[in-house]
């Protein structure tokens, strides 16, 4: 087989692929692998080039006995770290007195690794914040059947206690199940026309007895006549709870929420309604606003689970809105309150 044909061959592989001889030496290298290796290589040594040892033994290995191996290729492509599942099959014929080849292919398995990291990191979580309150639950059930089940004022603060931690699990399978629900739908497009005037002012007035009972005022300036979007009902009734329920516990004495439409909205590049979510609270250190959709991430973990929060809340908000086609903006700093703006194509 000529060079010509060896080296189109490789260049047809969609993958980073090298070739090497019974020489230890790179006979072909298509465009991918000299990108991922830094240089060419052709012609050189492949352990001067591909240090990692689990890759070279491997290559040795299948030039010694031709049996298939597989390994594991550890790289940076300068924005973060990479990693490569490696195949290595015996070509026979080839090289250098056709003595045959090794070609070694690299798939890139990255996102995967990622996932899979992010699945352990979920699992952990969970576990965490269900492992806290159950902890609760079972000490102070332990503590009832032994020297404080004949004490009624003990009894009564213990079982108010459980029962708080009974329904902050309660919330969280809830947000849960909420969020595997909208992470499912994320790519079927709603199709109801949702009036977003009526919609918050309903909003408003199921949290106006939270709102009162915290001394915090609330106020909607919508336009007259209505604004309408394409929309999920039920899900955008569960986004605007979400943000005005946040501002109520964590914002200051008064939430402002500003209904607003353009013709051209540069966010979305087309038409659509705005909802801006105003406090005057103490603000959110602009170090945590790039993560704060994350799940289970608390700007202020020790207030957040105070107040109920299960740290699911805002991951919930952003899938809903990607669902819808949208754009969440977050702006604060500290001592100037927060403001959450919602943008919905129409």
């Amino acid at each position: 087989m000529t060079t010509d044909l060896i080296d189109g061959f490789l260049a047809a592989i969609p993958m980073p692929a090298v070739l090497v001889d019974q020489t230890e030496r790179f006979i072909a290298v298509n465009s991918a692998a000299a990108a991922l290796l830094g240089q060419e290589g052709k012609g050189r040594h492949f352990a001067t080039i591909l240090r990692q040892p689990s890759v070279a033994t491997a290559i040795e290995a299948c030039l010694r006995d031709r049996e298939p191996r597989t390994a594991r290729h550890l790289a940076n492509d300068s924005a973060q770290d990479t990693t490569f599942d490696v195949t290595l099959r015996y070509v026979p014929g080839i090289g250098a007195v056709s003595g045959g080849a090794v070609l070694v292919c690299f798939d890139d398995v990255t996102e995967r690794e990622q996932a899979g990291q992010m699945r352990r990191d979920f699992v952990a979580n969970v576990s965490h914040e269900l492992r806290t309150p159950l902890t609760a639950l079972i000490g102070f059930i332990e503590t009832l059947r032994g020297p404080a089940k004949d004490d009624t004022a003990a009894r009564d603060r213990f079982l108010a206690i459980m029962e708080g931690e009974a329904s902050r699990m309660n919330r969280l399978v809830g947000d849960l199940l909420s969020l595997n629900r909208v992470e499912g739908e994320e790519r079927v497009r709603p199709k109801q026309s949702v009036d977003l005037g009526a919609h918050l002012g309903s909003t408003l007035k199921t949290l106006a007895p939270v709102a009162e009972a915290r001394g915090v005022s609330m106020n909607l300036e919508a336009p007259q006549g209505g604004i309408l979007v394409t929309g999920d009902p039920d899900q955008l009734q569960q986004v605007f709870t979400n943000l005005l329920e946040n501002a109520v516990k964590y914002g200051g004495d008064e939430v402002r929420v500003l209904l607003s439409r353009s013709e051209r909205d540069p966010a979305v590049r087309a038409a659509a309604a705005r909802v801006q979510v105003i406090d005057n609270g103490p603000g959110i250190d602009p170090v945590h606003l790039p993560r704060l959709t994350e799940r289970f991430y608390r700007a202020d973990s020790h207030r957040s689970r105070e107040m109920g929060g299960t740290g699911l809340g805002l991951a919930i908000v952003k899938h809903i809105i990607n669902r819808h086609r949208g754009r969440l903006r977050v702006e604060s700093e500290l001592g100037q309150g927060s403001v959450f703006t919602v943008i919905l194509p129409e």
